[in-house]
């Protein structure tokens, strides 16, 4: 963790960021406004957050991350960008959707690159869960998006199943959407499509 990281988590974080409380949040007191929310789990350092959120200043963000370096980047941008439409937690993204996350509230939510978790005896340890992917799929508003982005075709291929398996959620398309224009092409991302990596962008609906 980097001293600007750390400054920016002790000076920012009281003001830009949301407490974990098993109570549900109130986006309008939060935001201090009525817009369409989107929640991100897994920010990482917060550049693909910043950016969707500049350039969609009608909507709000909510962002979690538990990895300090990375919330204290995000924060540092938020200021650094002057952008008034985005919010932190910092906790286990399982329990801030159980415990504070209303259902039918959310426009969207993003899952960009979230672990795959390679190795078969570490699967049960992967976010996107059935059980998981259900709760998600309660905290959409009726036509609201679950958009999830890998780099690995196996995981790929297991969040398909098990998004398909969710009977409140359709699919956007036959199997894999294209990138849409909100989701920018990362550093890291177009590192590894020169290299012939591929990328699986999974776009389902609230029925």
């Amino acid at each position: 963790m980097s001293r600007a990281q750390r400054l920016a988590c002790d000076e920012l974080l009281p003001i830009y960021g949301i407490p974990f409380a098993r109570r549900l949040l109130d986006f309008e007191r939060v935001f201090e406004r009525h817009a369409p929310t989107i929640l991100e789990i897994g920010f990482g350092m917060g550049e693909t957050t910043a950016h969707i959120a500049a350039q969609q200043p009608e909507h709000d963000f909510v962002g979690i991350e538990v990895h300090s370096p990375g919330v204290g980047s995000l924060l540092r941008q938020i200021t650094d960008k002057e952008l008034t439409n985005v919010r932190v937690i910092q906790h286990d993204a399982v329990e801030v959707v159980q415990d504070m996350i209303a259902p039918q509230s959310l426009r969207g939510i993003h899952v960009f690159f979230p672990d795959p978790w390679p190795k078969k005896r570490h699967h049960k340890r992967r976010l996107l869960q059935p059980d998981f992917v259900k709760a998600l799929s309660h905290r959409l508003e009726p036509g609201g998006y679950l958009h999830v982005a890998t780099d690995w075709q196996a995981y790929a291929e297991h969040i398909l199943e098990v998004l398909t398996a969710e009977p409140a959620l359709q699919n956007s398309a036959a199997r894999y959407a294209p990138r849409p224009e909100h989701r920018p092409q990362t550093k890291f991302e177009t590192r590894g499509l020169r290299l012939g990596h591929g990328v699986w962008d999974v776009i389902f609906f609230r029925r």
